[in-house]
């Protein structure tokens, strides 16, 4: 675990402290019951040809502080995990911020490299995307949701793989897996073998999503924090008014997959974004090299401006930031492009900068 996702749990544990004895008996903060949260679908576009792809979604935008706002309540609020607000802010205190400070709310984001279907869930990001089937048969998914999710720590990691929905439970019993019981009589003194659905201290939540993956599943969760770290023992935890929301909507049988992507490439209005996040799990070592085998994958070397992709690299703040050249391209896309046999625009669009 990195040093920001470690101050997190720290965090975490001062906010049962000083909720008071009842909850720290509880093993959990204050639980506030709220209604299912609006779901927000986002447009993107897949289409042919670098500059007519849009696979950038959402907008970030700016908070000012006010009294008691700590970053665990300020990620609910506006459905971000806590890692994502603590990358987009540096150096802010996630505590105690200062009152009239303004924050970036990171409400923007790249989609994974991947086929554009069912659930991706990156890892690194610790946030899925869900993609809604198109209304028409055969047709292209153009609608995406997306939620943030805490995840396994550094010895229960979230594996790469492959699955599909198999079904879905409201109010879950948890049967308490052998390893966890044995876990929880050292730490806890308990020894329970089923903790029933509705249950306080049931992990669960109200909602539980299954997976073909065995022993892992997306459910809700008891507690009101915890989204946005690496928390859990392998499953995939979402806040309470999220799951509630998006229970309805998953459908049993769409594939999913875990990807790990710390470094994301996507493109809006013809220019080229980076996003970059922590590499959680010590997958991928050296990002930068990662981010120049994108580049290349892409066929993007004519429009990446270096300069610019290394020093998003470096900060890492998990912002889609623009890395193109400033002059490309020098009007916005206004109309549909045609291109040629190489991907390239044909017509009076404007010709490439030369890296040189």
């Amino acid at each position: 675990m990195n040093d920001k996702l470690t101050s997190a749990v720290l965090v975490a544990s001062m906010a049962m402290v000083l909720a008071g004895p009842a909850a720290a008996d509880r093993g959990d903060a204050v639980r506030t019951k709220r209604e299912p949260r609006q779901v927000v679908t986002h447009f993107f576009r897949s289409g042919q040809g670098l500059k007519n792809l849009q696979t950038v979604i959402g907008t970030s935008q700016h908070y000012s502080i006010g009294d008691g706002d700590t970053f665990l309540e300020l990620a609910r609020r506006f459905d971000l995990g806590y890692n994502e607000l603590v990358n987009a802010n540096p150096g802010v205190d996630p505590w105690v911020p200062e009152r009239g400070q303004s924050l970036v709310l990171p409400t923007e984001w790249i989609l994974p490299r991947t086929d554009h279907e069912g659930l991706v869930l990156n890892i690194p990001e610790m946030r899925f995307y869900y993609y809604m089937p198109s209304p028409r048969p055969g047709g292209r998914s153009s609608m995406v949701l997306s939620y943030p999710v805490g995840l396994g720590r550094r010895d229960w990691q979230n594996p790469q793989a492959e699955f599909k929905i198999r079904g879905k439970t409201e109010d879950p019993a948890w049967v308490v897996p052998e390893p966890i019981r044995r876990e929880r009589r050292r730490e806890l003194g308990r020894n329970d073998r089923l903790i029933k659905g509705g249950d306080p201290d049931n992990p669960l939540g109200s909602h539980r999503i299954e997976l073909t993956l065995p022993a892992y599943s997306i459910h809700g969760t008891n507690k009101d924090w915890g989204i946005g770290m690496q928390v859990s023992r392998g499953c995939v935890r979402m806040y309470a008014e999220d799951i509630e929301a998006f229970f309805p909507i998953v459908e049993v049988g769409r594939k999913g997959r875990f990807v790990y992507q710390p470094v994301k490439m996507g493109m809006r209005g013809g220019r080229v974004f980076v996003e970059v996040h922590a590499d959680i799990y010590g997958v991928v070592p050296w990002p930068w090299l990662l981010a120049q085998e994108l580049v290349e994958e892409m066929g993007l070397e004519r429009y990446v401006d270096r300069q610019r992709l290394e020093a998003v690299v470096e900060a890492a703040s998990g912002i889609p930031t623009d890395v193109s050249y400033v002059n490309w391209p020098a009007e916005p896309i206004s109309a549909p492009i045609e291109f040629d046999e190489r991907g390239d625009p044909v017509g009076d669009y404007p010709p490439s900068p030369d890296p040189g």
